[in-house]
């Protein structure tokens, strides 16, 4: 069984995500479930990733925890093992600019359809984190808290960080400006002084209500770099 080299810190002991809900799930006769969880929501900049992973039935993978309990070194040596563990994984984004255009919620919903049609196989059912089905197009069971009670959920939370935390490490060697490598496109001090000096990149949800207090400057440079979704 894959199994990450890091060791559980103390604090970690006793959270472990559980599978109530999976188990529930395959004694009704439902095969393959997928989790699903979304990062990036709340960022000025960059995609919507979300992530979404079918774990099996007969076998276990510990050290998975709530991507947010866990520190980004933690994470990071968790994703070969959930891959190499799981019975199928994938990723969805929707871009700025699809976020800009169709709203959050219906890109969260983008991102969700093509992750589930990246899996590989067809889920039977989908457990997702937060009260809002995003999913839609397969019976979904919604759990508040879900990242740190499902371990499908949990898995999908580690898979969708670490892909969305990389893409904005890619982003800051493109925009080193904006400090991508450390605030992944969420607001900060140096983000938010970068954009109103400079103004927004390719990359940043331009239909956002903090663009409208930015003082533009007539700068050129920053926003023609291509969006690293392409590049990753």
């Amino acid at each position: 069984m894959p199994s990450s080299t890091t060791r559980l810190r103390p604090s970690l002991k006793g959270t472990a995500p559980g599978i109530t809900y999976e188990s529930s799930l395959w004694d009704g006769g439902d095969e393959f479930l997928v989790g699903l969880d979304e990062v990036g929501r709340g960022a000025w900049a960059g995609p919507l990733t979300v992530g979404a992973v079918i774990v099996p039935r007969d076998r276990r993978i510990y050290k998975i925890r709530d991507s947010k309990q866990l520190k980004p070194s933690e994470r990071e040596s968790l994703l070969d093992p959930i891959k190499e563990w799981s019975l199928a994984w994938s990723v969805g984004h929707a871009s700025a600019a699809e976020c800009d255009d169709l709203g959050m919620s219906k890109a969260q919903q983008l991102a969700a359809q093509r992750a589930i049609s990246n899996l590989g196989l067809v889920p039977d059912h989908a457990l997702v984190d937060g009260p809002w089905d995003f999913v839609g197009s397969i019976p979904t069971t919604t759990i508040v808290k879900g990242d740190s009670i499902s371990l499908s959920i949990a898995s999908a939370s580690i898979v969708a960080k670490v892909t969305r935390d990389r893409l904005m490490q890619q982003a800051s060697d493109t925009f080193p400006w904006y400090s991508f490598d450390s605030n992944k496109g969420y607001p900060c001090s140096k983000h938010r002084s970068a954009l109103f000096q400079l103004g927004p990149s390719t990359i940043h949800r331009q239909s956002w209500s903090y663009m409208e207090k930015l003082p533009w400057n007539g700068i050129e440079g920053c926003g023609n770099a291509p969006d690293p979704l392409t590049l990753f």
